[in-house]
């Protein structure tokens, strides 16, 4: 059992410490994957708030099938998915840059061309499909291997496979080249 998995257990179990430990896990890396469902940070925000109200309210059983991580990110995946359902109703919402500020560092130089860089990444990932999106922040900012990705994403761990190669021949075609 992983540590979210006993975290959440702990929670069923009437401490609610462990959901504060889930919180405090997972928050920034659940609400960074939900952006690329989302393609915008502050719903992003608002359903990683609606994902951890679910697990407190409705307290979904956890069956162990995958890892927490996997079962947490499949649970947000689709309220995104809902939420962009939902929005699309209304109004267009046009992907913003969420990167907002400066690292904090020693060097403001260092930082300021760090945040530059980072945002230059999100921008180019930010102009992928979705499912390339998706997939790429699975896997290498969340760092769940393909077949989790492929729970997550509701495919085929070849598909995830697939969609990671095209993604990275994608970035490459539009990144900017160094002279």
């Amino acid at each position: 059992m992983d540590q979210g998995a006993q975290a959440y257990a702990r929670y069923l179990a009437g401490d609610d410490g462990g959901l504060a430990e889930i919180i405090r896990d997972y928050s920034a890396g659940l609400t960074a994957f939900l952006c690329t469902v989302t393609g915008d940070w502050h719903a992003a925000e608002e359903v990683m708030e609606d994902v951890f109200f679910r697990l407190a309210a409705k307290k979904p059983k956890f069956r162990g099938k995958s890892s927490f991580k996997t079962w947490l990110y499949a649970i947000g995946r689709n309220a995104a998915l809902d939420d962009v359902r939902r929005r699309s109703k209304y109004a267009e919402n046009p992907v913003e840059d969420y990167l907002n500020g400066m690292p904090s560092g020693e060097d403001p130089e260092a930082g300021y061309l760090a945040a530059e860089t980072k945002r230059a990444l999100y921008a180019c990932i930010g102009r992928l499909p979705p499912d390339y999106r998706q997939a790429l922040t699975l896997s290498y900012f969340d760092e769940l291997d393909n077949g989790q990705a492929a729970a997550v994403m509701k495919k085929s761990r070849r598909q995830i496979e697939n969609l990671l190669y095209r993604a990275k021949a994608a970035l490459n075609s539009t990144a900017p080249r160094r002279r």
